[in-house]
């Protein structure tokens, strides 16, 4: 099996908030008999607990309680509007760039429990294709409400299997590309990976472990905000993707981080400012354990961490990061690299908490 062959289907399976029902199903078959208690909270997070496992002879006492958020949702629409020919018009669920909309396949989920009723549709703007464009109506880019998707099918047809609220995501593959990979849904089924694998290596912990896969996290925190409430954790870890704009056309300063360059550590973003010892014991543990690191401060963008760092009375929290190019289309980026550095870094950091 390869090293990433769960990273290839998590990023397929779709999932957008409120409806993360396959991704969940997902995660709570591959978590069977990594953690000692599972539970689903009400607004559909996964709460995976890990209880301490410490070596003989070493004295007990009141563990810390860390909570880990890797949120399970991605970027998507849902139907808002059929049409009287059988086009789907969408809202969308989460940020979208619409100039990365153009000529997309879309699959539409109108059960998120079921596969086996998926479409597939072709995603595009309505309007004229560029032979009858006029040159002022070329330049235009379209939001994403003037999208619409050809099912192939007659109103009749679409009106028996689609309804609105129904949920549609982007489709595509997952491809290797020297030390790359790329696919959909990076954002954040790369986190999901690095909390069941860091889970995986561990042999002995002091800590009292809670890996929540959370929802709705693209659209404003809501499932790390809510799980964090009744955990009420001593430390809080966000995992998530940040920018790696390291291409032709950015300024380097504005780069935020680099594929290739290792874990990145994320100082601030615009929902929460990472504690500074936090900052400082993964920065030595990943000199301790030579793995490599980056900093990193993202201008806009939040993050799990902004919910966990206001759980009841406020916890120490920060993210850590793995860079990825392109975020937020179906050709995210991440280098080997770093996600395996994030694990093992997440890995070597819980063994370390006494």
């Amino acid at each position: 099996m390869s090293t990433f062959e769960l990273l290839e289907r998590l990023t397929t399976t779709p999932g957008i908030p409120g409806r993360e029902h396959r991704i969940r199903s997902l995660v709570l078959e591959e978590i069977d008999g990594i953690f000692d208690e599972i539970t689903i909270d009400p607004l559909g997070s996964i709460v995976a607990k890990k209880n301490p496992v410490t070596r003989k002879n070493q004295p007990r006492k009141k563990p810390t309680k860390v909570m880990l958020a890797a949120h399970m949702d991605q970027i998507g629409f849902m139907v808002s509007h059929i049409d009287d020919r059988g086009f789907l018009y969408l809202n969308p669920v989460g940020g979208f760039d619409p100039r990365n909309l153009f000529s997309r396949i879309v699959t539409v989920c109108p059960n998120p429990n079921d596969s086996n009723k998926d479409l597939i549709g072709v995603l595009n703007p309505s309007g004229k294709p560029i032979h009858l464009a006029s040159p002022e109506e070329r330049k235009k880019v379209p939001t994403v409400r003037e999208f619409i998707v050809d099912l192939g099918l007659e109103k009749k047809i679409v009106d028996k299997k689609i309804t609105i609220g129904d949920m549609v995501v982007l489709n595509s593959g997952v491809h290797y590309i020297g030390d790359l990979i790329v696919s959909q849904a990076m954002d954040n089924r790369v986190a999901c990976w690095i909390g069941i694998e860091a889970c995986k290596k561990l042999k002995y912990h002091s800590c009292e472990i809670y890996c929540v896969f959370t929802v709705q996290e693209e659209v404003g925190l809501r499932g790390a905000t809510a799980s964090s409430q009744n955990i009420r954790p001593d430390i809080g870890i966000g995992i998530d993707t940040t920018l790696a704009v390291d291409t032709p056309g950015v300024a380097p300063q504005e780069a935020c981080s680099r594929l290739g360059d290792g874990a990145a550590i994320t100082v601030m973003d615009s929902s929460a400012i990472g504690d500074y010892d936090l900052i400082e014991t993964f920065d030595r543990l990943s000199k301790k354990h030579k793995i490599k690191t980056q900093r990193s401060i993202l201008a806009a963008g939040g993050t799990d961490t902004g919910g966990l760092q206001r759980s009841g009375g406020g916890c120490s929290a920060m993210t850590l990061s793995c860079p990825t190019r392109y975020i937020h289309t179906v050709t995210e980026t991440i280098h080997t690299g770093d996600i395996s550095a994030c694990r093992d870094l997440l890995s070597h950091f819980l063994t370390s908490l006494r």
